[in-house]
């Protein structure tokens, strides 16, 4: 999430750049657009059905109103840190540490996001042995799990398939590489974040707003810290690209944070519009729409005034505006703000929907409750890949 939150705005090319051919900029910023569709449309896809999985370090981790509320307390705060390391110690020393963080990291997502692709591709006799890497703390009744993943050695496969690309952006620092991870980032972040309800939704993204428009209007921290910042944080896409080939270096650039934080929102929406049963996704792709019109609006104005701009001031508006006005349209205002995610989207975590009526001590309804929850709940991880 830090790197996320970090990784906002929209940047301009560099000033002391020669500037780049209209040619040049219609490819870098056309591409910017698609790369930042593909893991929104994909991720949301995923969410609906990631939650339902068995493997417990998959399921998806639940934002709540009030970790909204903090996160651009957290995120301005991790911003600033990073900032004032970058004035005070030496940027190489600072991104080498980074590099190596994001390099384990990378590769756990990349190999998330690739597995269920590369499962198509195996040939049916392929030998797949079952994994599974447990930890637990206590003893008797009373041991509960830490760590529970399951994997097989397909998911080994795809693991070595990542460390190539891991080793090719430690080694080079590839833009293509920069990208792979940055994707792979952005896809495991709108799968497995999950807002429980709109309101959360609304709370996040107008947060995030006034963050992003202070740190990149107010400030330059935001600038800074995005252009110095050697890590898989930003989509980067460059605007020489005809002149100089895969070596070229006048970058265009797009936060993750620009990508991920509407993109949970789209997914919201996406997984709303299946609770209504209707066999449309109307919601989904109005905010999708949505999305795209703000992205474009951003490049459009920062074209015009040729200074990095904050993504979400065009991006917010658009993605809560879209679908609300569709809603007033509909109406079902009601509905949307009253839909629980977690309620469509965990069918199995048992929940108590009615209370025991019983008389006696408390110890006698303590066992009438849990016979009535006949499984126990299961402890929920968040995965290393989420940001």
């Amino acid at each position: 999430a830090a790197g996320a939150a970090a990784g906002t705005g929209a940047g301009a090319p560099a000033a002391t750049r020669p500037p780049a051919t209209p040619e040049g900029m219609a490819l870098a910023y056309g591409s910017l657009v698609l790369m930042a569709l593909l893991p929104i449309f994909f991720g949301a896809l995923r969410s609906v059905s990631c939650a339902k999985s068995k493997n417990s370090s998959e399921m998806p981790e639940t934002i709540t109103s009030r970790d909204a509320a903090r996160f651009p307390i957290v995120a301005s705060c991790t911003l600033l840190g990073l900032y004032l390391f970058f004035k005070i110690f030496s940027q190489e020393y600072i991104n080498l540490l980074l590099s190596m963080y994001f390099f384990v990291l990378g590769i756990l997502a990349l190999s998330h996001t690739i597995s269920p692709m590369m499962n198509r591709f195996f040939p049916a006799n392929f030998p797949n042995k079952q994994y599974q890497l447990l930890f637990t703390q206590g003893s008797g009744e009373s041991k509960e799990e830490i760590v529970n993943y399951e994997f097989d050695t397909k998911d080994l496969v795809c693991l070595a398939l990542s460390s190539v690309v891991g080793v090719w952006y430690l080694l080079r620092k590839h833009w293509i590489a920069n990208n792979l991870f940055g994707l792979a980032f952005s896809l495991n972040g709108v799968e497995l974040l999950h807002l429980n309800n709109v309101s959360t939704g609304c709370i996040l993204l107008g947060g995030l707003f006034i963050y992003d428009v202070f740190w990149v209007f107010g400030t330059n921290v935001m600038v800074t810290v995005a252009k110095s910042f050697e890590a898989p944080i930003k989509l980067v896409f460059p605007q020489d690209l005809l002149e100089k080939g895969l070596e070229a270096d006048n970058f265009a650039m797009l936060g993750l944070g620009d990508i991920v934080i509407p993109g949970i929102f789209i997914a919201l929406l996406l997984r709303f519009d299946i609770s209504l049963k209707k066999n449309t996704h109307t919601y989904f792709y109005t905010s999708f729409v949505a999305y795209i019109f703000g992205l474009g609006l951003t490049i459009f104005i920062m074209h015009i005034f040729k200074h990095a701009q904050p993504a979400l001031l065009y991006l917010v508006p658009a993605c809560i505006g879209f679908p609300l006005l569709v809603a007033l349209a509909k109406g079902e205002v009601t509905e949307m703000f009253s839909y629980e995610s977690s309620a469509e989207i965990l069918p199995h975590t048992p929940r108590l929907t009615h209370f025991p009526t019983v008389s006696g001590s408390p110890a006698s309804l303590a066992d009438s409750m849990q016979q009535k929850l006949s499984c126990p709940r299961r402890r929920r991880q968040q995965s290393p890949s989420a940001m």
